[in-house]
């Protein structure tokens, strides 16, 4: 090819650009930076050593520590009873006869939305708990949280509190670091093993259960999944810790999007805490009229943190509100002669009406939080009268396809249906099997003696649906292509309970 010149003049602008690009000089590679293999995309994990602490919020984690653990592992063997042929066990989830037992409530199969009610009462409930005071869940009720406080107690009770253990770890191996390292380890694996066992106690009698585990007769599946929950609880609450919450859980990168800026946090008040200093160093910026804040950076609230955040950094992912941090700074503010709440549930709002003289207010009611409690209260009315309503009996129709009538030799009219009646209580009932809709109606089920033609009593058993051929025949005289309504009832004399179910009776 030429020159530029040689080209011709009418060249498209675009083919001109990628000609002249092709012969712009290229940067050799060897100018291009080279990777530096020594920087890690991502940090590593530092172990976390929690330091004991006392104080309001640690009292209110003990005591959520105390309830749900002691409900959890004690519930299955909570007794109720539901008379005979049921289970008397408080709590169960019956798989064997697909229902759902709860004290006084008793969920069957078919009513799976009963189910989907409760999840939305749950997200609800998540969504305005972190309306009002954030991250509490993840703080106070998580599972995660409470079973790695209560792993985290074993291991300052074997290991020492945060400085014994940190220490401990530096030194060589001797029999009573190794004695201190496998009870802490046999602690965790007890509890976790009786984790997985009293989950299991949930799907069967307690009581039975725990005997044929104990004796090895217990069915396989069993054993199973209690090693599966041993193994998770132990590895999730021993080990891994905060970095379920840093990277497994989806909660926290959601909550951030749900939350507003009148949602509660704990918050570092760095309106008050800046600039830190020593308390010496602070006490003498007083004197000369300078600014001096109360922090005194001591590290208190980084150490007692179970995830290791620095609160005086902002709110981050890390941090799970748990308020410890909150009762590590009153007790060092406490001692230096200093108010109380440095770091405490606070807005950043509140922040910046205090720096600009403004006075602070805490709105827990708001649009977001009653919606939410709205939604919490309609579901719950619903499955309320829902369940003081509903049936312990029921009916289905079908009318016979083929033939749709038949005309007897007397002239009788007769309809032929397939009727269902379910029992959904434990016992047998016997139904009062009655039909209305037409003044002369003989009405007969096969092998059932009837009375008097008008009403057929009909046993069925126990958690069970029985189905029935009934004839209904009439001598009343219909118009031509008649189709009259007909409503069939059961009703429980010993209850008085009824059910009805419709269709048509057919003529030529």
């Amino acid at each position: 090819m030429g020159d530029a010149a040689a080209q011709p003049a009418n060249q498209p602008p675009l083919l001109k650009l990628v000609r002249d690009a092709q012969v712009l000089p290229r940067p050799p590679v060897t100018d291009l930076p080279e990777p530096d293999d020594d920087v890690p995309l991502y940090a590593a994990r530092r172990h976390i050593y929690p330091q004991r602490v006392h104080g309001t919020y640690r009292r209110i984690k003990w005591i959520v520590l105390y309830l749900t653990l002691g409900v959890y592992y004690l519930l299955p063997f909570v007794r109720w009873d539901r008379g005979p042929n049921a289970p008397s066990q408080a709590v169960l989830v019956d798989l064997a006869n697909g229902r759902f037992y709860f004290f006084f409530i008793e969920i069957w199969p078919q009513e799976v939305y009963y189910v989907t009610g409760l999840l939305i009462i749950a997200a609800m409930a998540l969504f305005l708990m972190n309306a009002v005071a954030g991250r509490i869940w993840c703080g106070y009720l998580c599972p995660q949280t409470v079973w790695t406080d209560l792993f985290q107690t074993i291991e300052r009770w074997t290991e020492g509190d945060r400085r014994e253990h940190m220490l401990r770890e530096r030194q060589p191996w001797t029999i009573e670091r190794l004695g201190r390292t496998g009870l802490k380890h046999f602690l965790w694996l007890m509890v976790a093993w009786w984790t997985g066992g009293a989950w299991v106690l949930y799907f069967a009698d307690a009581p039975t259960l725990v005997k044929d585990l104990a004796t090895f007769q217990a069915p396989l599946v069993a054993y199973l999944w209690i090693g599966i929950l041993t193994f998770t609880t132990y590895a999730l609450a021993g080990h891994m810790r905060e970095q379920v919450c840093l990277y497994m859980c989806p909660w926290p990168r959601i909550q951030a999007a749900l939350t507003d800026e009148h949602a509660l946090n704990v918050t570092y008040r760095y309106d008050r805490g800046e600039p830190r200093a020593s308390v010496k160093k602070s006490e003498a910026l007083r004197l000369q009229g300078q600014p001096a804040g109360d922090c005194i950076d001591c590290y208190q609230c980084v150490h007692a943190c179970p995830t290791g955040v620095d609160i005086r950094g902002g709110s981050n992912l890390g941090c799970i509100q748990c308020g410890l941090c909150i009762d590590a700074c009153d007790a060092v503010m406490a001692k230096i002669g200093r108010p109380a709440r440095l770091i405490a549930y606070d807005t950043e709002l509140n922040i910046k009406r205090r720096q600009t003289g403004e006075r602070p207010f805490v709105r827990i009611v708001r649009a977001r939080t009653l919606l939410y409690a709205a939604i919490i209260a309609i579901v719950g009315a619903i499955m309320l009268y829902t369940l003081a309503t509903r049936h312990t009996e029921s009916i289905s129709v079908i009318h016979d396809r083929n033939p749709v009538f038949v005309r007897l030799a007397d002239g009788e009219l007769r309809n032929g249906f397939a009727v269902h009646i379910l029992n959904k209580l434990l016992q047998t009932r016997n139904f009062v099997l009655s039909v209305e809709g037409l003044s002369d109606v003989d009405l007969r089920v096969p092998g059932i003696d009837g009375d008097n033609g008008r009403t057929v009593v009909v046993p069925v058993g126990p958690d069970q649906t029985r189905e029935v051929r009934v004839l209904v025949s009439t001598y009343q005289a219909l118009p031509p292509a008649a189709s009259v309504r007909l409503t069939f009832w059961i009703t429980d004399p010993a209850t008085g309970r009824r059910a009805s179910a419709s269709d048509h009776f057919r003529g030529p």
